[in-house]
């Protein structure tokens, strides 16, 4: 069964390897907000959309003093390819175990063409500087998403 989050909850905590030979964990992004959006697969078309929506307001992200970051179940070497094919210039996690997806609830069966599989439900995060969930969308329909995202992350 799925985890259900829900906005004022702690964010799970999450140990990952990430693009480039790096490492990340949510403690050591304390005291900062964070756009965390789960997607399926680099470099399929709605998940490269999203990749660049969210890349084109990375200055404003920035301005809005919150980090983006993906996460999907690909390895880190995928991330590095599909970051340098499209100019990616934040994070991303790699999630080769599933264990963050799970945590997060993101990890869903998935049914097409009448096939049930296990994949990634396009969800976004928005964690504040206080390590709570502020706002979850689920299912995410990609276009115009990462303005959707910014102006939240601008409230907050």
């Amino acid at each position: 069964m799925s985890v259900k989050l829900e906005p004022g909850a702690k964010a799970p905590s999450f140990d990952l390897p990430t693009d480039g030979n790096g490492q990340i964990t949510l403690a050591s992004l304390k005291g900062k907000k964070i756009a965390l959006y789960f997607y399926p697969k680099d470099d399929t078309s709605g998940c490269t959309q999203e990749a660049i929506e969210f890349n084109g307001l990375r200055t404003d992200f920035e301005k809005a003093g919150t980090i983006i970051l993906g996460v999907s179940p690909d390895a880190p070497k995928m991330h590095d390819k599909f970051k340098a094919k499209h100019g990616l210039e934040f994070g991303l996690l790699s999630d080769e175990t599933k264990g963050m997806l799970e945590a997060y609830g993101v990890w869903v069966e998935k049914s097409m063409y009448g096939r049930k599989y296990m994949g990634v439900e396009r969800t976004t995060f928005l964690i504040g500087a206080d390590g709570k969930i502020a706002r979850i969308w689920n299912k995410v329909k990609v276009p115009g998403h990462a303005q959707d995202v910014l102006d939240a992350a601008k409230a907050l």
